[in-house]
């Protein structure tokens, strides 16, 4: 009510200002613009001028609207592709968990530009893609991501190679990976796709320089460790063993080294580890240094008991074997009732020649288990002594035994 009343005042105040003003000349306004004069009296020009700039402020002010409410169409508009976008996308990543691959790739990608996070859609969509077998879609896809977010290099990468590793492009992914690697040396994921490449690749040497860094960054359990530390090891030595069997095939008086070498730099968990001991006893007696194998058990066995390498022990020779029986009679003193060892001392007993002590050792060792090793050895035994119908009952029992025959009449001879 104020306001009006001072704008009235105000009005009645330049209404009253203007009216005395008219009553006197104050002369007139003449401008020249080139042929053109305008000549008009004071009071109209000065009318025109402000005239002229009201309508000035007018348009500029309509001009500012004008670009306000554009901007307000432009933000609405993209405020509604924005809304379209997410929930295109979330129609994609359900389709993608249906498995309708091909709806999930086209609603994934036609919304990707104008998602929060077009990252997850071209992810999304590659591995689309790659469930249909388009694996040039899926580099198109994984260039996409790329470029779609500063910074996405390692999401992309880990993306990229274990779509390759699903492919079976175990090459492919052994290069992004090891690229991935530079970038992050201790990435704990990518340790463990690495891992995995070089499992199915079967590349022992890569993988037994992988495990320290495996361990150390607690990439698997330890006893998940502990196991693929034994295969990696194993599969070095059975190779080791393969090079050493093509050079004595060349040269009969070829040297182990290879694999005598390799024993050297086991890790010392392994060293002491009764079945990477036992398999490097076998290869070591397989390529003929029995010798070397009988010191190795005999040196184990002091200090670890084992059922698996007191059996090898009694097949291989010995530089002295008349030694070798006896010191494996004082291990009986203090394991009288070991049916491994008794099998092992019938054996060693065969090497001296005492023929009727090494029956008894295998009559004792099957009386404690009835095995069909010791079986074969007594039986084997018994025929070479003239035991012959000795010899055939006891195979015949074992048969009847390990088949689970049942008990059923049967013709006297």
């Amino acid at each position: 009510m104020i306001r009006l009343l001072l704008i009235i005042l105000l009005a009645l105040l330049i209404g009253t200002g203007l009216s005395l003003g008219l009553q006197y000349d104050l002369g007139y306004i003449r401008i020249s613009l080139g042929h053109y004069l305008i000549e008009t009296n004071f009071w109209v020009g000065l009318s025109l001028i402000v005239a002229l700039i009201v309508l000035t402020v007018l348009t500029i002010n309509l001009i500012r609207r004008l670009r306000t409410s554009t901007g307000l169409v432009a933000g609405w508009i993209a405020r509604g592709n924005e809304r379209r976008a997410r929930r295109r996308t979330t129609q994609g990543l359900l389709a993608l968990a249906e498995g309708n691959w091909p709806r999930a790739r086209k609603l994934l990608t036609s919304s990707a530009s104008h998602a929060d996070t077009p990252l997850i859609n071209y992810l999304a969509a590659a591995q689309a893609s790659f469930e249909s077998g388009d694996h040039e879609a899926v580099d198109e896809l994984l260039r996409k991501a790329f470029d779609s977010t500063p910074g996405s290099d390692m999401a992309v990468g880990i993306t990229q190679a274990q779509l390759q590793l699903a492919g079976n492009r175990l090459e492919q992914a052994l290069a992004t990976l090891v690229r991935l690697r530079k970038q992050s040396p201790h990435h704990p994921f990518v340790l463990k796709l690495l891992k995995n490449t070089y499992l199915r690749l079967e590349d022992w040497r890569e993988l037994s320089r992988l495990l320290p860094e495996l361990r150390k960054r607690s990439v698997l359990s330890e006893a998940e460790l502990n196991d693929l530390e034994r295969q990696v090891w194993h599969n070095l030595l059975e190779r080791a063993a393969e090079d050493c069997r093509r050079q004595q095939q060349q040269d009969p008086d070829a040297s182990l080294e290879p694999l005598t070498r390799l024993w050297d730099e086991l890790p010392g968990f392994l060293r002491r580890d009764e079945y990477t001991i036992r398999d490097y006893a076998r290869l070591l007696a397989g390529l003929g240094d029995e010798v070397q194998t009988e010191t190795l058990l005999r040196k184990v066995l002091r200090n670890h008991w084992s059922d698996e390498l007191i059996n090898l022990y009694g097949r291989v020779k010995g530089q002295k074997p008349d030694e070798q029986l006896l010191l494996a009679e004082q291990w009986l003193k203090d394991r009288p009732n070991n049916p491994e060892l008794l099998l092992a001392l019938g054996r060693l007993s065969l090497r001296n020649e005492l023929w009727g002590k090494a029956r008894e050792y295998f009559e004792t060792s099957l009386r404690l288990k009835r095995s069909r090793e010791a079986l074969a050895e007594l039986s084997r035994l018994n025929a070479h002594m003239g035991e012959e119908e000795a010899s055939v009952k006891l195979l015949m029992q074992g048969l009847a035994k390990d088949n689970g025959l049942p008990e059923l009449p049967m013709p006297r001879a």
